[in-house]
């Protein structure tokens, strides 16, 4: 289940940074800002609730066995690493930016973005970028330095970094040439006259753990726990459950090609007249299903929404 994405030491400039001394309960960050709601409704579901204001840093846990602390999600990884948290939410952008010592508990899939190098229509009608010559150095701006960096090396520029804290597709193109930026649809950068010329990674928000944390027993046991359960909710989205009931005439026609999971749950109606059946199926199908099933003699259809899908061998 624990899956070890970077080497187990948390390093920082450099240096081993000693864990500090473990408390009893599980120290956890949440980013703070577009994908906080998510991260907090998601943990609400495994039955974490938080009682926060807009004032606070520090939401308060419904367990006691939590503290947790409201941080920018670029703060994330590196403080995991370092061991100041024992776990928390980040995108993967910012572990890869930070190359933070961290390990992978598990993908959330929330905040889906692609990290991208970009340029001015104009000048990207002027050719590859890696052969342009402007009679002097590019100038590439980003919030991510070391991706950035990566990327000029790896292309060969004679290139400026230079480092942007928000609003980076503003720089070009009176400040810069290039930019290294995060984007969901490409909207802001079309509307801003910037061209996509290189694609450099995709990102989601990942739960993260120190190894440390992992050491020890308790701490260990919750975020296996915290894991299983997330992953269970993520896998009940965008699935409902069909119950129906279909006559011993029609049953064979209906259970035929069913779509379901494993197989569908069928039990007998009380007065021999029939079978229930359960199934659970995506969401997106049902528009076109429950007419299928109907048609095949399905009455008494209910659907409902699924909370958790706990998958395992059987």
């Amino acid at each position: 289940m624990v899956q070890v994405v970077n080497s187990p030491d948390s390093i920082v400039d450099g240096q081993v940074a000693p864990y500090p001394e473990p408390s009893g309960a599980l120290r956890m960050t949440i980013p703070k800002g577009r994908i906080q709601e998510k991260v907090l409704g998601l943990l609400n579901q495994i039955g974490l609730n938080f009682l926060a204001n807009d004032r606070s840093y520090r939401p308060l846990c419904s367990d006691p066995g939590f503290t947790t602390k409201l941080l920018k999600s670029q703060n994330i990884p590196g403080l995991v690493a370092l061991g100041r948290h024992d776990c928390g939410f980040s995108g993967y952008d910012w572990v890869t930016e930070q190359n933070a010592q961290v390990v992978e508990l598990l993908d959330l899939g929330f905040d889906p973005v692609r990290i991208v190098a970009a340029m001015p229509e104009e000048l990207a009608e002027r050719g590859d970028f890696r052969s342009l010559d402007l009679g002097r150095p590019l100038v590439v701006a980003s919030e991510y330095r070391s991706l950035a960096s990566r990327f000029i090396a790896e292309n060969n520029l004679n290139a400026i970094f230079v480092q942007t804290f928000g609003a980076t597709e503003a720089l070009p193109p009176e400040d810069a040439d290039i930019i290294i930026d995060n984007t969901a649809s490409g909207a802001t950068l079309r509307q801003n006259r910037l061209v996509i010329i290189d694609e450099i990674m995709r990102s989601t928000t990942r739960f993260i753990c120190n190894r440390a944390a992992l050491e020890i027993a308790g701490k260990r046991r919750i975020l296996e726990e915290m894991t299983m359960l997330m992953k269970s909710t993520l896998a009940a989205r965008g699935r409902v459950m069909l119950e129906m009931n279909v006559s011993k005439a029609d049953f064979d026609k209906l259970v035929v090609d069913l779509p379901c999971m494993k197989a569908p749950t069928i039990s007998e109606l009380f007065n021999g007249g029939g079978y229930a059946v359960k199934i659970s199926v995506p969401s997106a199908d049902v528009r076109a299903l429950i007419p299928q099933l109907v048609a095949k003699g399905a009455r008494d259809i209910l659907e409902y929404k699924v909370d958790k899908i706990v998958l395992g061998e059987v």
